[in-house]
């Protein structure tokens, strides 16, 4: 059982980064039917801390952004339970890895008049880890 204190339970560097931060982050406790998708989270590029101020990983969980959730070969602003921009609804976009890394160079240009208020990423590399994470989201 992991040591407490008065503060509540001990926290690891990554828990004492997210509070530093003002971030918000639960992990499955070892040994829950939750914690053998632990492994996913851990797998997060350090670049998606972009994406999750707004969006979530968990299914049916939406943010100020839609969950990413199954995102993998989803038809772009089809996710019930999400208002999209009418630009986005009319895209006409399957996400797929070509996709989402136009999107995450440049939402703006990729759906103009998309309302997703995030410039882009210009580094491939980042990008690709991003996208690669996004495409094994179940």
């Amino acid at each position: 059982m992991p040591e407490t204190s008065k503060a509540g339970p001990a926290m690891g560097a990554g828990s004492v980064l997210a509070a530093a931060l003002g971030l918000i982050v639960t992990l499955p406790a070892l040994g829950t039917p939750a914690a053998a998708s632990a492994p996913a989270a851990r797998a997060r590029p350090a670049g998606f801390v972009q994406c999750a101020a707004c969006h979530s990983v968990d299914q049916g969980r939406n943010g100020v952004g839609p969950s990413l959730a199954g995102v993998a070969g989803r038809k772009a602003a089809s996710l019930a339970g999400f208002a999209y921009s009418p630009a986005l609804r009319s895209s006409g976009l399957t996400w797929d890895a070509a996709s989402l890394d136009k999107w995450l160079t440049s939402p703006q240009r990729a759906v103009p008049g998309t309302r997703m208020p995030f410039a882009g990423i210009a580094d491939p590399a980042r990008r690709r880890e991003i996208v690669t994470y996004l495409m094994s989201l179940k």
